[in-house]
């Protein structure tokens, strides 16, 4: 079904990322992939196109206020080739928007720049061993000094996806005990710069998808962290976490879209060439009505995805939506995906295959960002149940 979200300036936008990752990305993917992490360097090279500084006011060497398209076209054309730009997403289209959010004047002036010229990449970390989704059970702990000019902050954190390849991250931790009626109250955020005494690198751990982009663990031993590094105000982090979400839920949703659109190309290319029986496979009834209930389950998503883009370019987006969108485009997408890579039969499971590395990529998209369980709670409390 033809697409209304885009104009021909977007369109000029996408062929100069179509061309860029033919030549930056592809050839050196591959290694990307076995390394686990992107050259530093490319995030450089990113910048020189300008797309490091959606966002950040021109004042800052940002490119002022960008549509959301302009990322979501990004990640269309890195599905499209089977390729990803490392933790990009995470560090422009969902951490940025803390700092561009919460920050006051001196952060600004302090970061800002630094982001925009690729010279300072971003990670987040909420996530902890044994609290999963619960962001209420953080445990993590900055205590304020006794001098009061920092925090000492001392836990640790798992699944932290680029960290390995940033100078900043943003730490949610606990600064006042919960109390009994609201478990979510005392969380803060700061900004902690990743060279810092105390922070330490745990466990580069091995994921089935996802693999030019380290995932990491991390520990915190008495890290010094300036008061001015404090986003925001004291105790009110989970309110912030809850503000930025349905971002981060719809990036989530609009890669699975791109990478359910990528496998029906990948699939209908194989089984036009591959003959078994002395015919090609997509002779077969059989193929023929995989394919046709992909295109029409992936349509339908598509255009639930563009109106939560135009949503999120209005303000709009809210939290009960962009559940409902990341559940909906997750789940299509693990099914879509998997019968696509099904119509490749053994091939399909071999990694010199686009489709393999889509499925191994899309499965996790059901479990970060909240699980479709917990997006499923999102939704129904909406619903007033």
């Amino acid at each position: 079904m033809k697409r209304s979200i885009y104009t021909a300036e977007h369109e000029a936008f996408r062929a100069m990322i179509r061309d860029f990752i033919a030549k930056e990305v592809t050839p050196h993917f591959d290694r990307w992939e076995k390394d686990n992490l992107v050259d530093r360097d490319f995030f450089r090279k990113l910048a020189a196109l300008g797309v490091m500084g959606f966002d950040i006011p021109e004042e800052y060497g940002g490119s002022g206020e960008i549509s959301y398209k302009y990322q979501t076209i990004i990640t269309e054309e890195c599905a499209r080739a089977a390729v990803s730009f490392g933790h990009y997403s995470v560090s422009t289209g969902i951490v940025l928007p803390y700092l561009l959010n919460l920050a006051d004047e001196d952060q600004k002036k302090r970061w800002l720049p630094g982001i925009a010229a690729g010279d300072l990449m971003l990670c987040v970390a909420m996530s902890e061993p044994g609290t999963g989704s619960d962001l209420a059970g953080i445990r993590t702990s900055a205590k304020l000094s006794d001098d009061g000019t920092h925090y000492v902050l001392n836990g640790s954190k798992t699944f932290i996806t680029g960290a390995r390849n940033s100078e900043l991250c943003v730490v949610a931790a606990r600064t006042s005990p919960a109390t009994p009626k609201d478990r979510r109250h005392g969380l803060s955020l700061f900004v902690v710069p990743t060279d810092a005494d105390g922070f330490e690198y745990g466990r580069k751990l091995e994921k089935i998808g996802l693999r030019s982009s380290d995932t990491s663990e991390l520990s915190f031993t008495d890290v010094k962290v300036p008061v001015e590094n404090l986003l925001g105000e004291q105790d009110k982090g989970f309110s912030y976490l809850g503000q930025n979400l349905p971002r981060e839920r719809l990036s989530i949703s609009v890669g699975a879209t791109a990478n359910a659109t990528a496998a029906i190309r990948f699939a209908q290319e194989y089984v036009s060439e591959r003959h078994v029986f002395g015919q090609p496979v997509a002779a077969f009834q059989n193929t023929k009505f995989v394919l046709a209930e992909c295109a029409t389950e992936v349509a339908a998503l598509q255009a639930m995805v563009d109106k939560g883009i135009e949503f999120d370019d209005a303000g709009e987006l809210t939290a009960a939506d962009a559940a409902k969108i990341k559940l909906f485009a997750t789940e299509v997408a693990g099914r879509v995906i998997d019968k696509c890579l099904q119509l490749h039969g053994g091939y399909g499971y071999m990694l010199e295959y686009p489709i393999a590395r889509l499925y191994a990529d899309t499965r996790v998209n059901r479990i970060y960002g909240g699980t479709s369980e917990v997006m499923k709670t999102i939704i129904a409390k909406d619903m007033g149940l």
